[in-house]
């Protein structure tokens, strides 16, 4: 037999893999366990292979519920979201083909990095660097875009050189005369004040931040998702006196909170107009926004934080416990808690937002993670829902974007399964918000998540109408000219989504019901479960020294 001949023999034979197995094993080599999406032409199989090397899939009904999902799972893990899109062959490009588009321009806008694979030989490194970049630095999503023809196309298994996971996020510090400055300002403050957010979560700066609290004692107020960096119940903790921190606070703290629309800009009349920050971020591009930092803190939270306990270790201060502020925020915050409780154990039916949440509350497993989304719901829910621990709240976060709470759910409830069997997952929701993305109910129950979900249902957006005066109202003409904008349908039983797929489903109407409901749902560990809870439909936040962003008069 001729040489030529035998090396075509040889060739035939070399084992050949397809660019969905590439893509699969280029995830797992760096660490990515978790896959939410879609199935459809062209990535059906990628998600196949996913499953074949170890990847967790979850199927979703909406591709964006399970992009919230991978965030959600990104923020758990420290391993943020990547999104994989299925295009257009190359072949057929500019030819009019299947859902043609430039993706890979249009994601460059809203992601750290934005890439198609030359070739399937290409596709290990490129899903590295996706991977390297959403973690380094300010983290955040990337996208690779793969062409249909990549997907199936089979190519020589020895071709292809995957490459090993990359190492963790570099660890950045401050300078050092720079935390003596900040140090030094916490020294001479009369009103401090520390603010942990969601950056802070992120770090995994817990320990550190709550050492600080305590050896200095210092007050802190949480953002939204800071809660349980430090337990909602220590008695440094001054979120019920949240408006009255802010506005007279002189030295402010801010763990990797920003001063956006959550912190009212660090604008007077919410603050001193002469307060000042000392700033802590991993994003030098986020120092200064808005307000002019007194000093500014650039590096990993974690590793700052620990700088800033090292200065006070050398020179041991404490803020006086007993001081005026201090009174002062414990004068506001009692006075608060009492109006809340005054609300909360009102007998009237239908229930208000605060008995809805003091009676869920009382029964919240301490280690539960906590969903949260809507307008009133989240809001108030907030204050009143405790957590105890780091990264088990999820809510809307800055871009008050409704449709995120199942997502998040799902994925809180996967992780948890894995984690911590037995874990539960609590989703609080508006009943509008619920509509955002409810079929995800079917993807709950389909995965048998250990999740119960809480749909507060006032009739509306903001506010509804009972159903009497929603009957009147249709009485005066068709609904789309007379029907409120805000309204939805009265007495609506989001219960019956669940058990149209085999979850178990309440409806609930007062204190009594809502607890016994809560109570079989959270001792139910075979199934799911959603709660309807039916609420005066007109029932708002108590009394604000504020009025919130809008200027809105309705």
């Amino acid at each position: 037999m001729s040489e030529s001949n035998l090396a075509e023999r040889s060739n035939g034979s070399e084992a050949q893999v397809s660019g969905a197995e590439v893509i699969a094993q280029a995830l797992k080599a760096q660490d990515v366990n978790y896959m939410f999406g879609i199935v459809g032409i062209p990535v059906t199989e990628i998600s196949l292979a996913a499953q074949k090397v170890g990847i967790r899939y979850v199927g979703m009904r909406n591709e964006q519920a399970a992009c919230y999902a991978a965030s959600a799972v990104g923020y758990l893990t420290g391993r943020p979201l990547i999104v994989i899109g299925g295009s257009s062959e190359r072949s057929q490009e500019t030819m009019g083909a299947f859902q043609e588009f430039p993706q890979v321009e249009a994601c460059r806008l809203y992601s750290k990095f934005s890439a198609r694979p030359s070739s399937v030989e290409a596709i290990p490194s490129i899903i590295e660097k996706a991977v390297r970049s959403s973690i380094y630095g300010r983290p955040g999503a990337c996208y690779v875009d793969i062409p249909a023809d990549f997907v199936n196309l089979q190519v020589n298994v020895n071709s292809i050189k995957y490459v090993e996971c990359c190492l963790p996020p570099p660890v950045c510090m401050a300078e050092t005369s720079a935390v003596c400055m900040a140090a030094s300002l916490l020294r001479n403050a009369k009103q401090p004040l520390l603010i942990i957010g969601k950056g802070a979560a992120y770090a995994r700066a817990e320990h550190s931040i709550r050492k600080l609290v305590e050896q200095c004692q210092l007050p802190f107020l949480p953002t939204p998702m800071g809660k349980g960096v430090i337990r909602d119940n220590h008695p440094n903790c001054v979120g019920a006196a949240r408006s009255r921190a802010l506005q007279f606070a002189d030295v402010i703290v801010l763990f990797g909170a920003r001063l956006n629309w959550i912190l009212h800009f660090g604008l007077p009349p919410r603050y001193q107009p002469d307060v000042k920050f000392i700033q802590v971020d991993i994003c030098a591009e986020e120092l200064g926004n808005n307000v002019r930092p007194a000093v500014t803190l650039l590096g990993d939270i974690n590793a700052v934080t620990q700088q800033l306990l090292e200065q006070f270790d050398k020179i041991p201060w404490q803020y006086p416990p007993e001081s005026k502020w201090w009174k002062n925020l414990r004068e506001k915050m009692k006075s608060n808690e009492a109006a809340s409780k005054e609300l909360a154990s009102q007998k009237s039916l239908p229930m208000n937002y605060y008995t809805v949440f003091y009676h869920v509350q009382e029964q919240l497993p301490r280690d539960c993670f906590l969903v949260s989304e809507g307008a009133n719901t989240m809001d108030i829910g907030r204050t009143v829902l405790q957590n105890y621990l780091p990264r088990h709240r999820l809510d809307a976060g800055t871009f008050g974007t409704m449709g995120v709470g199942l997502g998040f759910a799902i994925a809180a409830a996967v992780v948890a399964k894995d984690r911590n069997p037995g874990q539960r997952v609590i989703c609080v929701e508006g009943d509008s918000a619920f509509g955002f993305s409810g079929m995800e109910v079917e993807t709950i129950c389909r995965y048998n998540l250990p999740i119960v979900l809480l749909v507060v249902n006032n009739n509306g957006i903001y506010q509804g109408l009972d159903a009497d005066t929603w009957k009147e109202v249709l009485k005066s003409g068709d609904a789309t000219t007379v029907a409120p904008p805000v309204c939805l349908l009265p007495h609506s039983h989001y219960e019956h989504v669940i058990t149209a797929f085999g979850g178990k489903g309440y409806f609930v109407q007062t204190p009594e019901e809502l607890q016994k409901s809560l109570r079989q749902s959270l001792e139910d560990l075979t199934k799911p479960s959603l709660i309807n809870i039916m609420i005066e439909p007109q029932a708002m936040r108590k009394a604000q020294d504020f009025h919130w962003l809008t200027s809105s008069k309705i």
